[in-house]
């Protein structure tokens, strides 16, 4: 897998849209499992996933679209980046 960082790594401690990322890093560095929302920019729910203890996962989405995270979004490292195979 290889990924291009496009800017600094922040976190879900509010929603964001990840400074219109249409590709995001995820990374739960929780002692849990944390809910992520995928969100339209008017506000409707688009659908969420579980991120796993210490996973990383990367999502596709729509720059307006926002992610939120159910709780602990502080522990919640998000990046934009770009992605190829």
């Amino acid at each position: 897998m290889l990924i291009k960082v496009l800017d600094e790594e922040g976190n879900l401690s509010s929603a964001s849209n990840v400074d219109l990322a249409t590709v995001v890093r995820l990374y739960n560095a929780h002692s849990a499992a944390v809910v992520i929302t995928r969100k339209l920019a008017g506000g409707t729910t688009v659908g969420s996933l579980s991120v796993g203890t210490l996973d990383t996962v990367l999502l596709e989405k729509d720059a307006t679209d926002t992610l939120t995270a159910a709780s602990n979004g502080s522990s919640m490292k998000v990046v934009k980046i770009a992605y190829g195979n």
